[in-house]
């Protein structure tokens, strides 16, 4: 429960956590942002990390002199590439047998609807998740389990790093300090996240409803 707190504290005071990270860390920031963003698209047991805030959050930092906005935008695009370069990897490797039975970290629920997603919207669904979380983890480990080539994932892998990378970061370093956003900041980082889920969510319960139809 202490750690579930935690974790939304987290999310909800972004701005204030980034913030002291910066003043204890100086240019390591650049580091730890840059491994929880590899983390959060690398490892598919971590799809609860910040993917979408941390981005705008640090794209308003970088706004206000923080951080460089450029070498943000270089070093979180390398992160997301090799993240999902290492996911597809993993899935790759492990190969159909994952999706055979429920692990602890690893639920057998989420691999099927993003192979559904994956099945229904083809190689652009590897640009498409990463607007989506828990989608955005599990997609590119789809990718590997299934029969898509690395050359192939390997283009909508730079295409939809760079959108994501990219949009995230200079929205936040746009709007993130302008004043009705600075004094709202925690509920504009809970609305990203909210525009995150809607999606998924929207795409289970017509899910549901097609199953009641059949």
């Amino acid at each position: 429960m202490e750690l579930l707190r935690q974790f939304i504290d987290l999310f909800l005071h972004l701005d204030q956590h980034l913030s002291q990270i910066i003043t204890d860390y100086g240019t390591w920031t650049y580091i730890i942002l840059f491994l929880i963003i590899f983390v959060e698209t690398g490892v598919v047991v971590m799809p609860f990390l910040p993917g979408d805030s941390l981005l705008f959050a640090a794209g308003a930092f970088a706004a206000k002199g923080d951080l460089n906005v450029w070498l943000l935008l270089v070093l979180l695009f390398v992160a997301a590439f090799l993240g999902d370069t290492l996911n597809y990897m993993i899935g790759n490797h492990f190969g159909p047998k994952v999706f055979r039975r429920d692990y602890r970290f690893l639920k057998r629920e989420y691999l099927i609807k993003t192979q559904a997603f994956y099945e229904k919207h083809g190689g652009k669904t590897i640009i498409f998740a990463r607007f989506i979380p828990i989608i955005r983890t599990f997609a590119p480990f789809v990718a590997g389990v299934g029969t898509m080539k690395y050359s192939k994932f390997l283009s909508y892998n730079v295409i939809g790093g760079l959108l994501w990378v990219v949009g995230f970061v200079v929205a936040g370093f746009v709007f993130g300090n302008i004043p009705a956003v600075k004094k709202n900041f925690s509920l504009v980082i809970f609305g990203i996240i909210l525009l995150s889920v809607i999606p998924p969510i929207i795409e289970m319960v017509k899910h549901k409803l097609s199953a009641r139809k059949q």
